[in-house]
C-alpha cells in the first residue's frame, strides 16, 4: 500500500463518478470494491460522497442534477496542476475548450472542467492539503488511465505541451503500438492505437481499478447488473483486465498485474 501525501502536477489526482442514482451507485461500488463512504451535505448542491479504502480517500461520486440535462453517468479523471487558471487558459490556446470554471470548491481547492481538441473531458485541480486521492497500490484503488482518441499525434502535442508528458513505446516496440504516458519519472497511463479502441465509443479517458481477481470481480459486477463490455483478457507480460459498464452505464476497467518472478 502507498499513502499519497501530495500528487505531482501532471498526475491523476482524483476520480469522480457522476451517477444518475447516487444511492444505487454507492450500493454497487461498496459491494464490488468493499469501499466505505462518507456523505458530505452540499446544501442545494446535494450530497457529495467520498469513497474510502482502509479509511483513505480513493474516489468520489455525486448525483447528476436536473440542471445537467444530457449528462450521462461517467467517471471523470482529475489532473493536478499548480495553477488551474493558467492551465485552463493553456487548454484553450492548444485548441481545447473550458466547459466549467475555473472556480473555487469551498476551502478544498480550485478546479475547471475542460475538453481536449478531440472532445475528451477531464478536470484540472489544485487542492489544499493532499489535493487528491490518498491511497494507491492497493486492491480496489485507481491504478491507471488510458486515453482513447482518434488522433494520437494531436493528443501527444496537446498533453505534452500542457503537462510535459512523454509518450513512450514499450521496450522493443515502435510508436505505432501502445504508448505509455510518463509524467516526470512516473508512468501514469497509456494510449492504445486506434485499432484497439471501440470505434463506436466517443474519445474518452478509461479508468482502471486494481482487484485481487479480475474474473471473480467481473462476475460479481455482472451479477449486480453491470454490463461486461470486454470479458477478462490476459496481456502477456502485463496482466489481466476487463471492461465494464456499471448498472447506470458508467464505464471502467478492472486490472490485476502479472505476478513478477522471484529472483533466484
Amino acid at each position: 500500500m502507498s499513502t499519497i501525501d501530495k500528487t505531482a502536477p501532471g498526475s491523476f489526482c482524483w476520480m469522480e463518478l457522476a451517477a444518475s442514482d447516487l444511492k444505487a451507485a454507492k450500493n454497487f461500488y461498496t459491494s464490488l470494491f468493499g469501499w466505505q463512504f462518507v456523505d458530505n451535505d452540499m446544501g442545494p448542491g446535494g450530497v457529495y460522497t467520498i469513497f474510502q479504502v482502509k479509511g483513505s480517500e480513493c474516489a468520489a461520486s455525486y448525483q447528476i442534477g436536473p440542471d445537467q440535462k444530457g449528462c450521462q453517468p461517467h467517471w471523470m479523471v482529475y489532473i493536478a496542476t499548480n495553477d488551474v487558471d493558467a492551465s485552463a487558459a493553456k487548454v484553450k490556446e492548444l485548441g481545447g475548450s473550458v466547459e466549467m470554471g475555473p472556480f473555487d470548491v469551498g476551502p478544498h481547492g480550485r478546479m475547471a472542467v475542460v475538453k481536449d481538441p478531440a472532445g475528451v473531458y477531464f478536470s484540472l485541480w489544485k487542492g489544499a492539503g493532499t489535493g487528491g486521492i490518498r491511497i494507491a497500490n492497493e486492491d480496489n484503488t485507481f491504478c491507471w488511465a488510458d486515453l482513447n482518441t482518434p488522433d494520437r499525434d494531436s493528443a501527444r502535442k496537446f498533453y505534452g505541451t500542457l503537462f510535459g508528458w512523454q509518450f513512450l513505446p514499450g521496450e522493443g516496440k515502435d510508436e505505432s503500438g501502445y504508448l505509455h504516458i510518463q509524467n516526470g519519472d512516473q508512468m501514469i497511463g497509456g494510449m492504445p492505437p486506434r485499432e484497439q479502441t471501440n470505434p463506436n465509443a466517443p474519445p474518452h479517458w478509461m479508468l482502471y481499478f486494481l482487484v485481487a481477481d479480475v474474473d471473480a470481480s467481473t462476475k460479481k459486477a455482472s451479477d449486480m447488473g453491470a454490463k461486461v463490455l470486454m470479458p477478462p483478457m490476459t496481456l502477456p507480460g502485463t496482466g489481466e483486465f476487463s471492461i465494464l459498464a456499471d448498472p447506470q452505464g458508467a464505464v471502467f476497467s478492472l486490472f490485476k498485474a502479472e505476478a513478477k518472478a522471484s529472483a533466484a
